[in-house]
């Protein structure tokens, strides 16, 4: 397949290089196009409206991007990437050159429920969307272990066409993945959670003037049971297909 894989980490993300090669060796053409700092955080929004965005190759077929995830899918199929640029001369879309799969990912930290609203690593799997390409964002949880990059990418890389058989168009699909050292238990289809982040600002007045005002972290609610954060906290794979145009109920 040809994949476009981007992430909201940022090009220097130790997981993102580490899917791509595992992907390369199976076979697959890679187009890593990432953001050039952390965009964590970021949602949907786009710097290519505004500023010019640069696109640096870093190695063949890898480039980072000054934009955010969205602009790096954008940027990519519009024209940055001519080798995937579904545009024709006389600016028709074509989607013959068109990558076969959008991956985002694979993001450090949990992307589930209402973090989704948040997510850079969602957005550019919903911009993919918004092409006409099945889209997959893919995210780790964090807890107290090292990393296991190894087990959740073989993991994912074995299961990219069932992934993708979940995609419908209006869509992405949304996956965390536990942090353990071997694969998940299963891979479930569930709905995403609520989030109750209970965080607050605390502020500090300065002697010049000027209200600074900091983030304090709060304590996560528990999950719902039956929701994408409680799968994975059962050690499974959370999936949950998330539309990704306006609906009106």
């Amino acid at each position: 397949m040809r994949i476009l894989l981007t992430n909201d980490d940022g090009i220097t993300s130790p997981g993102i290089f580490l899917l791509a090669k595992s992907l390369r060796e199976c076979g697959h053409r890679v187009f890593m196009v990432a953001p050039d700092c952390n965009r964590s955080g970021c949602s949907h929004s786009l710097h290519f409206l505004n500023e010019p965005i640069k696109l640096t190759e870093i190695e063949k077929d890898s480039w980072s991007c000054s934009g955010t995830p969205a602009d790096c899918i954008i940027v990519s199929l519009l024209g940055g990437i001519p080798e995937i640029n579904i545009l024709s001369e006389e600016n028709e879309v074509n989607m013959e050159k068109a990558p076969d799969l959008v991956l985002s990912g694979i993001n450090v930290g949990a992307n589930v429920g209402t973090d989704i609203v948040y997510s850079g690593t969602a957005a550019a799997a919903r911009q993919g969307s918004f092409f006409g390409i099945p889209s997959v964002a893919l995210s780790l949880v964090d807890n107290d272990r090292p990393r296991q990059w190894e087990a959740v990418i073989s993991y994912i890389v074995e299961n990219l066409e069932c992934f993708m058989s979940y995609w419908k168009k209006g869509a992405f699909v949304n996956i965390n993945f536990p942090n353990i050292e071997e694969k998940p238990s299963a891979l479930v289809n569930v709905s995403p959670c609520i989030r109750n982040y209970n965080d607050r600002i605390v502020t500090f007045t300065a002697p010049e003037g000027g209200v600074f005002c900091f983030a304090k972290i709060g304590e996560i609610d528990k999950p719902a049971d039956g929701t994408d954060w409680a799968q994975v906290l059962k050690n499974n794979a959370a999936l949950s297909v998330i539309m990704s145009q306006p609906a009106v109920l």
